[in-house]
């Protein structure tokens, strides 16, 4: 049972559900609700994706590029830092949706439940390497492997919910206050991608190891 409860603090440490509601708030600002249910839908099928590939076929990328944990951070770090300055300097999203609307198709707009909703906020580099660390062939076997999938599956779900709890808070602040959440909140991300960034160079000055 603790092991259990260890392998879901990890995940829900890592994958952080309610520190995606301000990102899906920030990027979904100028949608209905339809449209936001959709953006959530996909951000939580595209993230459990993701960890899935990695939980399979993880170990054995990691170890043939001989990535390590701090440079995966630090990389994850600066495209969330990167999209919080577009959030900050740039125009806020209810405008630039209506300018894109304008000039490109539906087909070709990215979707923010892709980025950076599924990743990197969800399917962070941290969550990528944890459910790999969680599934060590050497140490785990098939059912503790299916079980921490199952646990994986479930903390995306409670972020999920979380995402669909922002509605009210979208339809409070409404068009008016959209440029407002999308600076506060583009100055939130650029701290967290920071802080990332800091502690991953800090581990590798004490560690030496990247």
């Amino acid at each position: 049972m603790q092991d259990l409860l260890e392998r879901f603090v990890t995940l829900w440490v890592v994958i952080d559900p309610i520190g995606t509601v301000p990102v899906f708030i920030a990027v979904t600002v100028g949608m209905d609700r339809i449209a936001r249910r959709k953006t959530a839908i996909l951000a939580a099928l595209v993230s459990v994706g993701v960890l899935l590939f990695f939980l399979v076929f993880g170990q054995l990328l990691i170890d043939a590029l001989d990535i390590g944990l701090n440079s995966f951070q630090v990389a994850g770090g600066m495209v969330l830092f990167l999209f919080a300055l577009t959030m900050i300097f740039g125009e806020s999203k209810p405008e630039s949706e209506q300018r894109e609307s304008e000039s490109v198709t539906e087909i070709e707009k990215p979707s923010p439940g892709i980025f950076p909703l599924a990743v990197p906020s969800l399917a962070s580099p941290g969550a990528m390497l944890a459910i790999v660390m969680l599934t060590d062939n050497n140490k785990h076997g098939v059912l503790e492997q299916g079980i921490t999938a199952i646990i994986m599956v479930g903390v995306i779900a409670i972020a999920f919910v979380l995402m669909l709890f922002a509605d009210p808070i979208i339809r409070l602040i409404g068009r008016a206050g959209s440029a407002v959440v999308s600076r506060v909140m583009g100055m939130i991300l650029a701290s967290v991608a920071a802080n990332a960034i800091l502690s991953a160079l800090l581990n590798i000055f004490q560690t030496g190891q990247l």
